[in-house]
């Protein structure tokens, strides 16, 4: 991170006692990163066994209090929390009387802006949206993780020098995000890091029923190489049957896919659609190798819908992909943390 970037220091937050609602796999790596930075973890909340175990190794010696405690207890405030919880926690803070006029309270929540903490806001706190754009193990790791780690920030004006400090004070880069951008903001986290793992998990499955011995190791080099490539060229990097209008190799991996993955043929139809859509609008796919391509990627997923004809166009090649192949299987307050499962929604990443 570039000296450039560091705020003047009569920007910088004083050193906070801070509080974490939300013993899930976030807060107490963000609250861990800030006693790096100099500020005092002094609570944390958590009902469950595995929060509580979270919170032991992560921030040792800070106690586990309720909530309201937390927040009696603390100037800087972390709600980390699943999506669906925040609102109701934050209006059942705020109606009990737990928040204080002056005090910092930040969700990480990448669905949400600001606005979501408007109770808290008339209750008189100073509210901050800071989304780290990272997936979260719950352990130690994610505190090495933050740093160069970019965050998705909505806050009041006033307070923008504020947050992106908090957020560079965690080793973070700030992006500020506008509060009406925000769902949008988190649909493409979700699209590229949620389903990456999806993509990847099935990938490794279908390598196993092929005969790899080690999908992981087959798979990181490429995997890594393609990754690289699409974050440095875009579309450009496009490789691959699809790209190249191979029709008859398509429809090969939908035959097989039918009959070794069905589960898998629905997603791999979807991603070749807009894998070929994107390679034609860059001029990638020549128009005249698409008609057969399109052909195999209009079928439904069980073969039952679209085109007949065995695709691989000009030499006849290519197995027929028709219907043989269907597939025959085919609150707030204590307990907005209280179960694990909820508390892991938090390996967000992006969340």
């Amino acid at each position: 991170m570039s000296t450039s970037q560091q705020p003047d220091p009569r920007d910088r937050p004083a050193r906070l006692a801070v509080g974490v609602v939300g013993a899930g796999r976030v807060g107490p790596a963000l609250a861990a990163s800030l006693r790096l930075a100099g500020h005092r973890p002094v609570a944390v909340s958590g009902v469950s066994d595995a929060s509580q175990r979270r919170a032991e190794q992560m921030l040792p010696g800070v106690p586990l209090v309720s909530p309201a405690e937390v927040l009696r207890r603390s100037e800087l405030v972390l709600l980390t929390v699943p999506d669906d919880a925040l609102a109701g926690l934050v209006t059942g803070l705020a109606e009990t009387g737990a928040v204080r006029p002056g005090q910092l309270l930040v969700h990480t929540s990448g669905r949400y802006g600001a606005k979501v903490l408007d109770p808290a806001l008339r209750a008189g706190a100073l509210p901050l949206a800071l989304h780290p754009a990272m997936t979260f193990t719950g352990t130690p790791v994610d505190v090495q993780r933050l740093a160069g780690c970019s965050f998705g920030v909505t806050a009041p004006e006033e307070l923008r020098l504020a947050a992106e400090a908090l957020v560079i004070e965690m080793g973070g880069e700030p992006e500020w995000i506008a509060e009406d951008m925000r769902p949008l903001y988190h649909a493409a986290l979700a699209l590229g890091a949620n389903h990456l793992v999806t993509l990847v998990a099935q990938a490794m499955e279908l390598l196993s029923e092929s005969g790899v011995s080690a999908p992981a190791r087959m798979l990181g080099p490429l995997l890594g190489a393609a990754l690289d490539n699409a974050l440095r060229s875009g579309d450009a990097a496009l490789t691959g049957p699809v790209a190249r209008g191979d029709a008859g190799t398509v429809a090969a991996h939908v035959a097989e896919l039918r009959r070794h993955a069905p589960q898998a043929v629905s997603g791999y139809l979807a991603m070749a659609r807009a894998t070929a859509d994107r390679a034609l609008a860059h001029g990638l796919l020549k128009p005249e190798l698409a008609e057969d391509l399109l052909d195999v990627l209009a079928e439904g997923p069980d073969g039952a819908d679209g085109p007949r004809r065995a695709p691989g166009g000009r030499d006849g090649r290519g197995p027929d992909v028709g219907g043989d192949g269907r597939d025959d299987g085919g609150d707030h307050g204590d307990d907005a943390d209280d179960r694990d499962d909820r508390e892991d929604r938090e390996d967000r990443d992006g969340r």
